[in-house]
């Protein structure tokens, strides 16, 4: 009843609102009922759809448990099934067990031993004409089911093919991979295991990429190859790898001569270029002092007749073609200041050499301090647990040390030379100075 009230109270609430101000109160009172009744026949609609609705839930549930009961009794087969088969297993791996008696430790040998081997044949250059021999020797190394005859049996003339092939120089048809990273099939001339060539050229096996390389740097004894197809007799020389191409790898490795310019950093080319300023000054110098010690040879072999284009000849042309001087301190001064004049164009360059010398050597020394802080800066980031770390500081600490060492040196010997010549040709010019003295002194005429 109260729910009729509350229904009636809001049909009237929401009609005042929408309702016309003129309507009635019996068509108000007919509005209500109408309402009243629609929402009865709805309600029971929704009973009875309610109730047709659990039939169908409780048909759904009867359906589950069934299925749940099936499923049930599936699985209490399965575990009786499973227990079953577990038994039997054991009891056929007993039997097997008896039956094969020492035959497992024999398989067990074999297992072990396909594996050794593999990996020792992992760096064999054999692995590129006999390509699937260690997937063979792999298979059979992990395999826990028991060999076959076959299996055996291809083991075993794995092996004797190895051992024939380790023993006998041929040339196969084989992929080698270029300098340039190309791959092309060209003939090779194998020798055992040891070493490959394609050409005149030594080839190097990559046992991670399984290929023939031919390395960039080639050590000597590739001319021998040629000379060896074409030799008649049934011995002729052949250079090889005894250690399987870890020589030939350890030559890629090692540094040139760019290399190591590159690992003395900037205080390295600055003592290059030091080293190659003072060559090209010595050189200079070499050339003007031999062609002026030419010059004055010529002189000397005409004495008389002094030339401009010597020191020699201007020194002995101050006095003129016919000397009238009044005392012999006037001659010295005018000797004096000639030598004076020629002796700097002489020795010109020598004291800049001389400081190059002396500059490289304290350079080399700057780019080994230098290096060692790189080198200990290495050291405080990494631990020094990696020493590759600290390679870029001690190659710089000590490429350019012999930088320095290397261009110091020469150069000093070049100073020392090209001083001892500027020395002897101004001695002698002082000579023949003090020789013009002593015709002065004597009165005698100047010798033709």
């Amino acid at each position: 009843m109260s729910r009729v009230f509350v229904s009636l109270v809001l049909a009237a609430l929401t009609f005042s609102v929408h309702a016309a101000p003129t309507l009635s109160p019996d068509q108000l009172l007919e509005r209500v009922r109408q309402e009243r009744a629609a929402e009865v026949d709805a309600m029971q609609a929704r009973e009875q759809a309610f109730l047709a609705d659990r039939g169908k839930q409780a048909a759904r549930l009867a359906e589950a448990n069934a299925a749940l009961a099936a499923q049930k009794a599936e699985s209490e087969r399965l575990k009786a099934e499973f227990d079953r088969q577990e038994t039997a297993l054991a009891e056929q791996q007993a039997l097997l067990t008896q039956r094969v008696g020492h035959l497992g430790e024999l398989f067990g040998v074999v297992r072990q031993s396909a594996g050794d081997i593999a990996g020792q044949w992992h760096d064999s250059l054999l692995n590129v004409q006999f390509p699937d021999r260690l997937e063979r020797l792999q298979a059979l190394a992990e395999s826990r089911a028991l060999p076959s005859a076959e299996d055996l049996e291809g083991f075993w003339m794995t092996l004797l093919e190895d051992l024939a092939a380790s023993g006998r120089i041929e040339q196969v048809e084989l992929p080698v991979v270029e300098a340039d990273g190309q791959q092309v099939r060209q003939p090779v001339l194998r020798v055992g295991a040891f070493s490959a060539y394609a050409g005149d050229r030594f080839l190097r096996y990559d046992a991670d990429a399984d290929e023939l390389l031919a390395p960039a740097r080639q050590p000597d004894g590739g001319a021998l190859v040629d000379a060896y197809l074409d030799a008649d007799g049934a011995l002729a020389p052949l250079a090889i790898d005894p250690t399987r191409g870890v020589l030939l790898a350890q030559l890629q490795r090692q540094p040139g001569l760019w290399d190591r310019l590159q690992q003395g950093g900037l205080v390295g080319w600055v003592i290059i270029a030091l080293g190659v300023l003072g060559l090209l000054l010595a050189a200079w110098r070499m050339a003007y002092l031999a062609r002026v010690g030419r010059k004055i040879n010529r002189q000397l072999d005409d004495i008389g007749q002094p030339r401009d284009d010597n020191p020699l000849g201007r020194v002995i042309g101050v006095l003129g073609p016919n000397p009238k001087l009044g005392d012999l301190e006037t001659l010295e001064l005018k000797l004096d200041e000639a030598i004076l004049q020629e002796a700097p164009p002489l020795e010109r360059g020598l004291p800049l050499l001389k400081l190059l010398s002396a500059v490289a050597p304290l350079l080399g020394l700057l780019g080994t301090v230098t290096g060692m802080i790189v080198t200990f800066q290495a050291i405080t980031q990494s631990g020094g647990g990696d020493s590759r770390l600290m390679a870029d500081g001690i190659s710089q600490a000590l490429v350019t040390t012999v930088e320095g060492l290397v261009v110091a040196i020469p150069l000093l010997f070049l100073h020392a030379l090209l001083s001892s010549r500027s020395k002897a040709l101004i001695q002698i010019l002082e000579q023949q100075s003090a020789g013009l003295v002593a015709l002065h002194l004597s009165g005698a005429p100047r010798r033709e």
